[in-house]
């Protein structure tokens, strides 16, 4: 799994004119990927890894300040742009493998106290954020 997490002041996402998921307050926007050879163990390890990733203000995590996380997914992270102009997805794990990943680690970042707000699974969405810092990191499990 790799997830893309940027500390943001707020975060939402869009299907249409619909809000979906939104946090409204410091936390963190988390772009999550699965790898098509990704297992179901990967997810509490990357659930316990973005909540307490300490990359909130005086090096604090969501664990610690009670910040929420929007969870979004995003197959694009395994796009493969080496060669040529167009990407390969051929690393990105298929939809009937991912979403039920996706859903792990949003049950188990809920399971550990999270507050969670999440995008739709394959829905075309628009995502908005405004970076705090701007602080950014990839993560890997």
């Amino acid at each position: 799994m790799r997830a893309v997490a940027a500390r943001v002041s707020r975060a939402s996402v869009h299907v249409g004119c619909e809000v979906v998921g939104q946090i409204d307050r410091l936390g963190l926007l988390v772009l999550l990927g699965v790898h098509r050879d990704d297992s179901p163990e990967a997810a509490p390890a990357m659930a316990r890894k973005l909540h307490e990733l300490r990359i909130l203000p005086e090096e604090r995590s969501c664990a610690e300040e009670d910040a929420p996380l929007l969870v979004v997914s995003q197959f694009t992270l395994y796009g493969d742009t080496r060669k040529g102009r167009r990407p390969s997805w051929s690393a990105a794990a298929r939809p009937e493998h991912a979403e039920p990943l996706v859903e792990a680690v949003v049950a188990a970042l809920r399971g550990r106290g999270a507050e969670v707000a999440t995008g739709v699974f394959g829905a075309r969405m628009a995502v908005e954020s405004v970076n705090d810092g701007p602080f950014t990191v990839i993560v890997e499990v």
